[in-house]
């Protein structure tokens, strides 16, 4: 609110400076004590706009919209000021015009201040942010190694603090432990960043599907030998059964034998590039991708076979 009257008064001003200056170029009037009158306006000019700049600053430092808009407000009291000075100097030198042609030309100036500070002033008010926040929160997140993609990012201000809220895409074999951390160091980035950041709320989000995959929902392994999360992933090769594996027995061998009518279809799965916690199958299961099947664990002292159901999302079927 504070800002807003704010601007209302440099408006106030501006309407002013443009009467006058319109006023005296239908009506001139003669202007007398020309030394004085330029003396006063330079000392007015350089107090108004050591005030302006003293403020301004502090608003930026602070992220207060109403002290910068005030700051603002001093300048253009500043700028009346040098108005002053430049007719005074017109009239000295035999142009009496000069000085209500400065007068409307400092007015175009002010209101180019009031549109500055409005458009400030009502973002803040609307808990709308600047763009170049958005692209800072982009920057900080390529900075951090492991992120694929920032599918979201949103800033509001509270008061003179910044809140952010950052949806992330992180390479799904990447796991928990590890994308605790890249998020972790996310955060650090966006403080970084952003001075003005109070507030960083990062989160993970899966991965836009791609093409026509409709995978069924994953099934949680929680076996003696492993515990993770087996799915079907589209893949660049395809779809594919892919098994992340938190914690396992070593010497850990998987394969999906899947139920159908015409006999087992079997699909052993390999670590990918040498990653034991990260197995995946070497073809793609068959459609539909709606059946009883069974995750065959093994290692060189024990086995156990985990069922599970796997269902096609709803009007996907085949």
């Amino acid at each position: 609110m504070a800002g807003i009257i704010i601007v209302m008064i440099i408006l106030f001003s501006a309407l002013v400076a443009g009467y006058q200056a319109i006023n005296r170029l239908i009506n001139p009037e003669p202007i007398s004590h020309l030394g004085w009158l330029i003396a006063a306006g330079v000392i007015g000019f350089i107090g108004n706009e050591a005030v302006a700049v003293f403020r301004i600053r502090v608003g930026r430092e602070i992220n207060s919209a109403a002290l910068i808009a005030d700051g603002f407000h001093a300048r253009t009291d500043g700028l009346t000021s040098l108005a002053v000075v430049a007719g005074a100097i017109g009239v000295w030198l035999g142009f009496p015009i000069a000085d209500p042609i400065v007068g409307l030309l400092i007015t175009v100036a002010i209101f180019g201040i009031v549109w500055q500070s409005a458009r400030s002033v009502l973002t803040r008010m609307l808990d709308g942010v600047e763009p170049g926040i958005v692209d800072e929160i982009e920057h900080a997140a390529a900075h951090v190694k492991g992120i694929d993609k920032v599918t979201e990012a949103k800033a509001r201000w509270l008061g003179h603090k910044l809140h952010v809220d950052v949806a992330v895409v992180i390479d799904e074999s990447v796991l928990l432990a590890e994308a605790n951390l890249i998020t972790a160091k996310l955060q650090d980035e966006l403080f970084a960043h952003i001075p003005a950041l109070a507030v960083a709320t990062v989160r993970i989000v899966a991965p836009e599907p791609q093409g026509h995959h409709h995978a069924p929902d994953p099934f949680r392994v929680n076996g003696k030998l492993a515990q993770g999360l087996l799915e079907i992933v589209d893949t660049a090769d395809g779809e594919r059964f892919r098994l992340r594996v938190s914690r396992h027995a070593e010497g850990l061998s998987a394969a999906v034998a899947i139920k159908r009518d015409a006999g087992l279809e079997q699909h052993a799965l390999f670590p990918v590039a040498g990653d034991h916690h990260l197995l995946q199958s070497v073809e793609a299961p068959a459609e539909p991708h709606e059946f009883d099947a069974e995750l065959v664990l093994s290692n060189a002292s024990d086995s156990e076979r985990l069922a599970f159901k796997m269902l096609e999302p709803a009007g996907h079927h085949h």
